[in-house]
């Protein structure tokens, strides 16, 4: 995010003396939620999307198959798009992260420069080679060319793992002392790699290539089930279906850490997030339900589940609520419902991966085409769904991480109320940035339909076969 520095700069001119009003606070809010909610899709498709062409292009090269070679090309041009679009929208959160939020980033933008400048580095040589990789197609042998798309996909990860590095520290703050109210003894990487940096890190990144995977696949899902069964629609489904289910069981896997991590450091947002409202043992898990006087009520309840699944032992102890005033309590109901959302998805994209491996078994055995057996429209259609699935998962974990955090901005040393920028017309910001992104999502999506129906699709007859692209 280049534009941080300017940002962090002119927040002592905007802020005013006096507290925020709570629709200051609440258009604040909205805004910043806003705008990170549409950067994240975009952001994870400029993380997995590379990967997936670079995946192509090599079994293109490798086969010198002409589908795949188009394929590759046509995702590229499409990343180049929201390439673009992502930076727009990246420079956005960056202004308004000083802009909106003064207090912290007047108060700790010493402490958590670090990652943002290495975010910035990673940037600008994500933008170099990705110029080099759309502007040498013809212009370089191919192997040679495929090698300059592996910066892109380092410097992608490289980026969104130095963001949320980030926002890991809001959840566990280190590398400072405060002194009568003033930081010292900062210490940027102490602060970068705090505890909370391994799980989150891991957990978004993998969350990207998913995301990219599934609303990939889910495009090409439904071409086919329009009838469109060519090569190129087949290895338009296969790969990025292929890449997402074998992502899938790791997330799982890492959300279960997360989880873990958040009972030993963050239990507040861990009792917020299964409802958990008196500290004990034998505490049940819930699914379902919603907050009522004295914890969630009409949910399903599984015996010592939650107990079992964070210490194995049904006599495990649980912090609950009760460990903090209820002023510092989380929405209970709204953070419950969104982990409980993502983990339904979770298992749900888990599933067609299990469906995936079933089918290419079955296939091997009979020889048939894996798109060809019995209950291919179901398994179509159902990947056809998981695209925006999988956007609302990525979206609903979100929530849980910064809704369960609250009021806190800075777990635990600063308030989100305190750290708002006290001057008046921020719901004049947050309208125009409604309209801002709505011209930029519309813009996109026409660029990019645009784009698919640029070039024309070669239909030799030896490239009818599915299995000549292998889906692993």
């Amino acid at each position: 995010m280049p534009a941080v520095t300017a940002a962090l700069g002119s927040w002592r001119v905007l802020a005013s003396a006096g507290a925020a009003t709570q629709g200051d606070l609440s258009a604040a809010r909205a805004q910043m939620g806003f705008s990170l909610a549409w950067h994240i899709i975009v952001a994870c498709l400029g993380v997995g999307l590379p990967a997936l062409t670079l995946l192509a292009e090599w079994l293109g090269v490798r086969r010198d198959d002409p589908a795949l070679k188009l394929l590759a090309r046509r995702w590229a041009r499409a990343m180049g798009v929201l390439f673009a679009v992502g930076a727009v929208s990246g420079t956005i959160l960056s202004f308004e992260m000083g802009l909106l939020w003064p207090g912290l980033m007047g108060r700790f933008g010493q402490v958590i420069g670090l990652p943002f400048a290495l975010e910035g580095i990673a940037f600008f040589i994500e933008a170099i080679f990705l110029g080099i990789y759309l502007y040498a197609w013809d212009r370089l042998p191919p192997r040679r060319h495929l090698l300059t798309g592996i910066p892109i996909v380092i410097a992608g990860t490289a980026s969104a793992f130095f963001v949320v590095c980030a926002n890991a520290w809001m959840n566990q703050p280190r590398g400072f002392t405060l002194r009568d109210g003033k930081v010292v003894h900062v210490d940027p990487w102490a602060a970068m790699f705090n505890p909370a940096s391994p799980p989150q890190t891991v957990h978004m990144i993998l969350a990207a290539f998913i995301v990219a995977s599934f609303l990939t696949a889910s495009v090409y899902a439904v071409a086919m089930l329009r009838g469109r069964r060519d090569a190129y629609h087949r290895a338009g489904f296969a790969i990025p279906f292929a890449l997402g289910a074998v992502a899938a069981p790791f997330q799982i896997l890492v959300g279960d850490w997360a989880a873990r991590f958040l009972s030993d450091y963050q239990p507040v947002k861990l009792a917020a997030i299964e409802g958990v409202y008196r500290t004990g043992s034998h505490v049940p898990l819930t699914i379902g339900g919603v907050a009522g006087k004295d914890g969630l009520e009409y949910g399903l309840r599984v015996p010592d589940g939650l107990s079992l699944l964070v210490g194995y032992r049904s006599d495990t102890v649980v912090k609950g609520l009760d460990q903090v005033p209820r002023s510092q309590w989380p929405a209970v109901t709204g953070v419950h419902w969104a982990f409980d959302l993502m983990v339904a998805i979770g298992f749900f994209l888990l599933a067609l991966g299990v469906w995936l491996l079933l089918a290419w078994w079955l296939t091997r055995r009979s020889g048939d085409g894996l798109l060809d057996r019995r209950g291919t429209r179901l398994l179509l259609a159902l990947v056809a769904l998981a695209g925006p699935a999988s956007v609302v998962a990525l979206e609903s974990g979100w929530s849980v991480t910064e809704l369960g955090r609250q009021p806190w901005i800075v777990y635990g040393v600063m308030s989100v109320r305190d750290a708002v920028n006290p001057a008046p017309g921020l719901m004049t910001g947050l309208w125009l940035v409604l309209v801002v992104y709505a011209a930029m999502t519309v813009a996109t999506v026409y660029v990019l339909r645009r784009l698919a129906r640029g070039t024309a699709i070669p239909v030799a007859p030896q490239e009818a076969d599915v299995r000549d692209y292998p889906v692993v």
